[in-house]
């Protein structure tokens, strides 16, 4: 169980959920590359890999080497600050990059609403140890919910699917780390809320 509780955790990692979260954006919703061809996107991916996944672990790796943090799962709330900060000057180097690629503003939108997730999970982190894990994936839900609010697109077992890998993921935190109901919870709330209200919001304006 343990096994299994902690490769989902590695499977569903919060630095790779803004490339999977992308990802099914491009499949679901023909808006959002419509003038990009094929081989765009997979450059487009690439891309969001390396800033959003590469960078951040080597960067941990060598905040490990510098004796910033002690482990690879950042088990203690402290050493988890520094990492979020690089995570957050990563994002915000993707959203520059993107802002110069031909996407649908919601494209945009999404990653201004991770970079949200992230700042304020920063935030938190000064006092509390909000789950990272849920913070992700709760941004793929709330990413789904705003794609059929905004543009009507049929995402009922993508929702199903993630609703689904949540609650396991979220089962998977409690059994492997030291995080507590409250944590899981409030971290699916927080990455779900910013990401929904990031991308459905313009659509008022």
């Amino acid at each position: 169980m343990h096994f299994a509780a902690r490769l989902l955790s590695y499977v569903l990692h919060p630095l790779l959920m803004p490339l999977i979260t992308l990802w099914a954006m491009l499949r679901l919703d023909p808006h959002v590359a419509y003038f990009m061809p094929p081989n765009g996107k997979l450059l487009l991916l690439g891309m969001v890999a390396v800033m959003t996944f590469i960078f951040p672990v080597m960067s941990v790796l060598l905040m490990r080497r510098a004796g910033l943090v002690t482990d690879l799962e950042l088990p203690r709330r402290e050493e988890r600050i520094a990492p979020y900060l690089a995570t957050l000057l990563y994002g915000g180097m993707t959203l520059y990059l993107l802002l110069r690629t031909p996407l649908h503003p919601i494209a945009y939108a999404l990653f201004i609403g991770i970079l949200c997730a992230v700042g304020l999970s920063a935030l938190i982190t000064f006092w509390w140890k909000i789950s990272a894990h849920m913070v992700g994936i709760g941004g793929l839900v709330g990413a789904l919910f705003a794609l059929e609010a905004v543009h009507g697109v049929e995402v009922f077992l993508p929702l199903v699917i993630a609703v689904g890998l949540a609650g396991a993921l979220g089962t998977a935190r409690l059994l492997t780390s030291d995080h507590t109901h409250a944590q899981v919870h409030m971290g699916m709330l927080l990455g779900a809320a910013c990401t929904f209200t990031a991308m459905v919001l313009p659509s008022f304006g």
